[in-house]
């Protein structure tokens, strides 16, 4: 059975598409951009057509570009599936096209120009690109994917494929070097090299890559790869001061570490960091469910022997022979018996989910959480979504919908929170944490998030 909407009790949580800025939080947005981007595209070319003898280069990057948002906005959600072509959007927005407006700029300019101003105060920003990279990262780790996995697009259950490139490669280990996350950094700076190695045609020079790359290194105390990386990156620029400045001191380094161990009689080799899967071990984190969280992300949770399974049924609801239900019940399904839950299928139609939809697009915003220690709402990097609250006020499908969850469950909204609808970014989680609010906690009783 397929359903319109999984209900859970009190809390609905739709998926919408509309946000407003922090655009990594919530993919809904983003098909807006796929339309931004189109009609920029459209722009340039009639720019191109005005100019196009001085402007070749400008109109060979608009064809790539047509011919790209063509396929996107044919399908914006299916397109955006792909983690990889949510990405890139973003940084095409934050970062491409503004080097585009650049060269524009060398010439004079009419529409083009005054078009991509106009779009561009609706753009991402480095923090959604940064978001966006991390989002991508985090899928990284939750379902043990490596990054020529995800440089090829071979995503399974993705629509459209798409590819990194050694640009976008040495991005995301760019953003993980700033984030002091050096072993993504790794892993993403060895991706650019590969894909340079074998050929791409990139900007990017190998000394950047390299340049970052055994640092990183360095950080996970391999002193003799971040050296071997280092006298490569002084084979392509002898000039390279802080490479040469670098390598005196990791060969300073090796040395006092052989001196020591002279001194201290000792035969074993130089011991090596800890290497697991031919890269460097991930380090631990702040939150110690970590692997069994990302295990239940994969699928990997606790599975129920066949005896347990055949406990479950299918029947229909009528809320303990409430009257509104006893002509029409509801379809529930057993998912788990202890604790048991149950799924309820055909809630609403799809025309009472579009409202709710239309409804809530304006009042997105990101998802917060409470700081125990101030109570204090805040954003959080735990929390990746955007979420909006509806009353009963603001439309009679709301008061409907209220309605029909406490005759399924025998409970009142008078005691229950706000009808909330949320959507989640690229890579959107909330981690494990506990989903209600104490009485000892500062200002608890302010937008408490009580689940029956």
């Amino acid at each position: 059975m397929k359903p319109w909407l999984q209900l859970v009790f009190f809390t609905c949580i739709l998926l919408i598409w509309h946000t407003e800025a922090e655009f990594f939080t919530s993919i809904g947005q983003m098909t807006d951009l796929i339309y931004a981007e189109k009609d920029l595209v459209q722009s340039l070319k009639e720019y191109i057509r005005a100019e196009e003898n001085k402007l070749s280069q400008i109109k060979s990057w608009a064809e790539k570009m047509d011919a790209l948002t063509s396929k996107s906005a044919s399908d914006p959600e299916g397109y955006l599936a792909h983690p990889v072509n949510a990405y890139k959007l973003v940084k095409r927005l934050n970062t491409d096209w503004l080097e585009l407006e650049n060269l524009v700029l060398q010439d004079t300019t009419n529409g083009f120009i005054a078009n991509l101003t106009i779009q561009r105060q609706f753009f991402p920003t480095e923090e959604d690109e940064t978001g966006a990279a991390k989002a991508l990262m985090r899928l990284q780790d939750t379902y043990k994917l490596d990054p020529e996995t995800l440089s090829r697009g071979n995503l399974p259950g993705t629509k459209y494929r798409s590819y990194l490139t050694v640009g976008d490669c040495f991005g995301m280990g760019k953003t993980a070097y700033n984030d002091g996350d050096y072993y993504h950094t790794v892993l993403w700076m060895e991706q650019a090299l590969k894909q340079h190695d074998e050929g791409e045609d990139t900007t990017v020079s190998k000394v950047e890559i390299l340049d970052y790359l055994s640092y990183a290194v360095f950080q996970f105390g391999d002193l003799h790869r971040a050296m071997e990386l280092t006298r490569r990156l002084i084979s392509l620029d002898s000039t390279h001061d802080r490479a040469g400045s670098n390598l005196r001191y990791f060969e300073k380094l090796l040395e006092k570490e052989r001196e020591e161990k002279e001194k201290s009689n000792k035969t074993t080799t130089t011991t090596e960091p800890v290497v697991q899967s031919g890269a460097y071990e991930r380090p631990l984190d702040y939150l110690p469910e970590r692997d069994i969280y990302e295990a239940l992300c994969r699928g990997e949770g606790v599975k129920m022997t066949p005896r347990r399974q055949k406990r479950l049924f299918c029947r229909y609801h009528d809320g303990n022979r409430n009257p509104h239900l006893l002509i029409a019940p509801f379809k529930e399904e057993d998912e788990w018996d202890s604790p048991h839950i149950v799924r309820y299928y055909d809630v609403m139609s799809d025309e009472e989910i579009e409202k709710i939809k239309q409804l809530a697009k304006p009042r997105l915003a990101r998802a917060t959480v409470r700081d125990p220690k101030t109570g204090v709402l805040t954003v959080a990097s735990y929390r990746v979504s955007k979420s909006s609250w509806l009353e009963e006020d603001d439309d009679p499908v709301v008061a409907k919908v209220n309605q029909r969850m406490q005759q399924i469950t025998g409970l009142t909204v008078k005691t229950a929170e706000l009808l909330q609808v949320a959507n989640y970014g690229m890579g959107g989680q909330y981690e494990p944490h506990f989903d209600f609010s104490r009485g000892g906690e500062t200002h608890w009783y302010s937008r408490c998030s009580f689940r029956f």
